[in-house]
């Protein structure tokens, strides 16, 4: 009696690529995506030869150390970040009032230097505060030249570069290196 071979039952896998599709199309629209946000910080060009540092006025430096307790030193003497707004604006906007601070706002140059081991949330807090402490001064150089804001300057108007290059923002970072 000859034998019938059963048919071994299969598996339709047909639909198997559609519900894979579809599971990939339900995650990628489901995941949010976490645009991240660093610190916005124009980098100087790359030199085309070794160039000497330009020479600056130790009167027009304004040095800043942050410690490796997070604690900040001005020009020797330790301060908090609330001081340090107001000394480093008074540095700034001399313009050959007081022989100790800069001749001019064009002239002053902050040198911040860090120590590694300090936390990155103090060195955020102290870059905030050299920052706004520019932009208050360019605030007010804006409201008292042009009477308008200085956000309310369109980019690139001739306006916004005056006040940019009256008050440039000229920040150089080192690493605190411990004597």
């Amino acid at each position: 009696m000859p034998r019938h071979r059963r048919a071994i039952p299969e598996i339709n896998a047909g639909s198997m690529a559609d519900i894979a599709f579809l599971l990939l199309i339900f995650f990628l629209v489901t995941t949010s995506i976490i645009d991240e946000k660093g610190l916005t910080i124009k980098l100087p060009p790359i030199p085309k030869q070794q160039q000497a540092p330009p020479s600056v006025l130790q009167r027009n430096v304004f040095d800043i150390q942050l410690k490796e307790n997070n604690q900040i030193m001005v020009q020797g003497e330790m301060v908090s970040v609330q001081s340090l707004s107001n000394q480093l604006m008074t540095f700034i906007d001399n313009t050959n009032r007081n022989p100790n601070y800069s001749e001019s706002p064009r002239s002053a140059v902050v040198i911040l230097k860090t120590d590694p081991k300090a936390s990155y949330g103090a060195y955020i807090d102290l870059q905030n505060t050299l920052r706004s402490s520019y932009l208050v001064l360019r605030e007010r150089y804006s409201l008292k030249t042009y009477n308008k804001h200085f956000n309310d300057l369109i980019l690139g108007s001739p306006e916004r570069q005056q006040v940019e290059q009256a008050y440039p923002i000229k920040i150089s970072e080192a690493e605190l290196v411990n004597p």
